[in-house]
């Protein structure tokens, strides 16, 4: 929200009440709670009335300082983001105080309060972060028509068109908290879920309020309170609701936080590295949990308004196979059901009269799992929209009625997961789907949620429902499916989330064009969201919207498939490849194929997301903090640690461009090419080739050939690929627990099986430190010996 006229005026009718002298410090176990007054107190009839704001500076873990700020106490409210869901807080703080100042330490992290003038300092052992300073926390009265641009109150008017003839009226002032951090010079801004915009979010208004807006404007479906900076902090906003950020844009050394209501509480997240400060994060607002293997392999859809029945699919899936293009997971989307009806969670008979035996057949046919497209939406044209409304299983109008419109369904009410019969009778249909074969769901929708005029079965607060019910949806629909079919065996394909949604993974991006702008922005919004503690991230391969000329559709698949979570989906045009060329779906084969060998360093990244909350996707910055030239890269990414993948964006006759940072890479195609960074590089990519550089010192695991799926022994017949490692001691895991192990002293490198059970294959000396070599390896030895020039 914007406040201000310039730097020195405030907007018409806009009156602050501004933060600035402390009158009273009580210390606790974890921090300070201050009274602050919002004028200067002279004498004791400056004490007369307010506001006079509640702050407490805390620490709920290592690393982590929160600043709460609360005008009027109230009840505590109904909808808050849950916090430290699967993970413990570690308690670590210490407190002192000296004439000056009162001071928080945890982690490596100081937090400096002073007085008079009321400010919070906050400070590595290295440096100042960054700092709230005088007048940089306070109340705001609003006059109601500034706040018309606010995403939630230019929806309420959009919503209740056409449904609800007598929309609530705004009071005449609202009141915002807001809260403003310095910026400093060189610091760069990053996250908030998934932005399409540009990657570094310095001059943009941030809103958190989840829409369904496509990938071309600066709506997202995933919106997510948190940022990160290149200066070893993120920046967690701890706020269900919409919340408004300025990353100077209102005033350019700032960034400023507004909420409307009487309460904001932020988190600064100290960590030495980008990726520490997940770690921290992610603790707070949990982790992803074990995705099933089969995830990784390639999902095809059967696209949305095509035409198809079992025919259709099958002939897709036939296709697939004799192309050698193995198909993992076999999407149908909306159309699976009779139109006017979504969602009836009944296969349209029309098209698929035996659905049990039908999906049956082709999973023992084609190996594939089952996903099939749900949302929380009911038209009132479903069979059972009445089962629905006999049980009070709507969200309803504060005159009790169903909230219901014409957008999308005819007359479509939705489930309102506060109420628990509602839960249960949801989860009866989709369990129904379990039975006959279906293996997950794509999560789709829940982000027009509405807030005005409506009451949840619990009484919660619909504002604060708007971005979290994504959350209990999500999170509903994975509980179900890991119930039923085991631990480890639960995976989502979800469009819409929010802070902590991590836990209820896969996400993928949305609706977007098929443009290489497009392509872009898809890029941007992965990397957006795993800077916002999501580890997996997927796309539209080819994109969703329009048919994609052949080109844009094979550089599109090189990405998807360098992607986490890989899968072909369209709107009117199927993706299959061979519409593209017979040439794209050779391609396809073998870049199939490669991430398919890849598996286990893939999913030992899966397994560490777990643990750590690092993501599989990560922007350059992330691994390379000290290399500025990485602070603002878009277009290229990390894929773990080890792999650097840089999709391209242009007509072929074009040249590409890309970064590589210091060291000696080795081309992951073509071994014999190495290049000594940090450099640019600048070529033409032939149509069948997605630039892939492995970093010096990695040792890479690599399954066996033509596995024929991503789901195999990743601990038999190993491929190890050691790449220029120097002197001492590299080491990688295998997902199930076996360490292998790399010593290299001049010229001997011995690899050692140093825990648990695996059988290798061969070994591979790579790069350009030691001319290449293979080296074959007995069955069952533990230790192999390879003399390098």
């Amino acid at each position: 929200m914007k406040f201000i006229d310039g730097f020195w005026l405030l907007k018409n009718g806009v009156k602050p009440y501004y933060a600035l002298q402390v009158v009273k410090v009580d210390q606790q176990a974890d921090g300070y709670e201050l009274q602050v007054a919002t004028r200067p107190i002279r004498h004791r009839g400056d004490t007369l009335g307010g506001p006079v704001l509640t702050v407490k500076v805390h620490s709920p873990t290592e690393g982590v300082v929160g600043v709460k700020i609360d005008h009027f106490s109230h009840t505590e409210p109904t909808v808050t983001i849950p916090l430290f869901p699967n993970a413990k807080p570690i308690p670590s703080v210490n407190l002192s105080k000296s004439e000056a100042d009162y001071t928080l330490n945890t982690g490596g992290l100081n937090a400096v309060i002073t007085e008079n003038p009321y400010t919070i300092t906050f400070k590595s052992d290295k440096r100042t972060l960054t700092f709230a300073g005088p007048k940089h926390q306070g109340v705001y009265d609003v006059p109601s028509k500034w706040t018309l641009s606010s995403a939630s109150n230019s929806s309420c008017l959009a919503t209740d068109s056409g449904s609800n003839p007598n929309p609530e009226p705004l009071p005449p002032t609202i009141r915002y908290i807001n809260s403003e951090l310095n910026l400093s010079p060189g610091e760069l801004i990053y996250g908030f879920g998934e932005q399409f915009g540009a990657f570094v979010k310095n001059g943009q208004t941030v809103k958190i309020w989840n829409q369904d807006g496509g990938t071309s404007s600066d709506q997202a479906y995933k919106c997510v309170p948190f940022y990160m900076t290149n200066r070893n902090y993120g920046v967690f906003i701890n706020h269900p609701g919409e919340v408004e950020v300025e990353v100077g844009s209102e005033k350019v050394s700032r960034v400023g936080t507004s909420v409307a209501g009487n309460s904001l509480e932020y988190f600064i997240i100290y960590g030495e590295t980008p990726l520490q400060i997940l770690e921290r994060y992610t603790r707070m607002t949990g982790r992803p949990p074990i995705l099933p293997s089969w995830t990784f392999g390639l999902w095809l859809s059967t696209s949305f308004l095509t035409s198809y029945s079992s025919d259709t699919v099958s002939g897709f899936l036939q296709g697939m196979q004799d192309r050698d293009i193995p198909v993992r997971v076999f999407h149908l989307d909306c159309f699976w059901m009779k139109q006017y009806e979504w969602c009836s969670f009944t296969f349209d008979p029309d098209n698929f009269p035996d659905p049990k035996g039908y999906l049956s057949e082709i999973k023992r046919k084609f190996g594939v799992k089952i996903c099939v497209w749900i949302n929380p939406y009911i038209s009132q044209l479903s069979p059972i929209f009445k089962e629905g409304l006999k049980g009070g299983y709507f969200i309803k109008r504060t005159d009790g009625t169903p909230w219901q419109w014409d957008l999308w369904q005819p007359g479509l009410a939705i489930v309102d997961f506060t109420n628990p019969e509602a839960c249960e009778w949801y989860k009866a249909k989709l369990s129904a789907l379990i039975d006959i074969g279906v293996d997950c769901f794509k999560t789709d929708f829940a982000e027009r949620i509405p807030h005005a005029s409506v009451k949840y079965f619990d009484g919660s607060d619909p504002m604060r429902m708007h971005n979290m019910y994504s959350i209990i949806y999500n999170e509903l629909v994975f509980n179900l499916v890991r119930d039923r079919l085991g631990e480890g065996e639960a995976v989502l394909f979800a469009r819409a989330s929010f802070a902590g949604g991590q836990r209820f993974p896969v996400h993928w991006g949305g609706d977007c064009e098929s443009t290489w702008e497009a392509m872009a922005e898809a890029m941007r919004g992965c990397l957006s969201l795993t800077l916002s503690g999501f580890a997996f991230a997927s796309h539209d391969i080819g994109g969703f919207e329009g048919h994609p000329p052949p080109e844009i559709y094979q550089r599109w698949v090189a990405f998807g498939l360098f992607s986490s979570h890989s899968r072909l989906h369209g709107s009117s045009s199927y993706r299959v490849p061979w519409n593209y060329g017979e040439e794209a779906a050779k391609n396809m084969s073998t870049l199939l194929e490669a991430k398919h060998s890849l598996m286990p360093y893939l999913y030992q990244l899966a397994i560490e997301s777990t643990q750590t909350g690092h993501p599989m996707q990560r922007a350059m910055f992330l691994e390379f903090p000290d290399d500025r030239n990485t602070h603002s890269l878009d277009r290229q990414f990390m894929m773990g640690p080890s792999l650097l993948v840089a999709p391209v964006f242009v007509p072929q006759e074009e040249e590409t461009e890309y970064y590589i940072p210091a060291g000696r890479w080795t081309n992951f195609w073509d071994h014999n090419r190495t290049v000594e960074g940090p450099t640019w590089i600048k070529e033409q990519v032939a149509l069948d080739q997605i630039p892939v550089w492995v970093r010096p010192g990695t040792l890479l695991l690599r399954g066996p050939p033509k596995t024929g799926r991503p789901d195999y022994d990743y601990g038999k017949d190993l491929r190890v690929e050691l790449y220029d490692l120097a002197e001492g001691q590299t080491t990688a895991k295998v997902p199930g627990g076996a360490l292998i192990r790399a010593d290299r002293a001049g010229g001997q490198i011995k690899l050692t099986i140093a825990e648990g059970k695996a059988s290798i294959e061969s070994v591979h000396l790579l790069g350009s430190r030691d001319a290449e070599k293979v080296v074959k390896v007995d069955s069952g030895a533990t230790e192999v010996v390879c003399e390098v020039n």
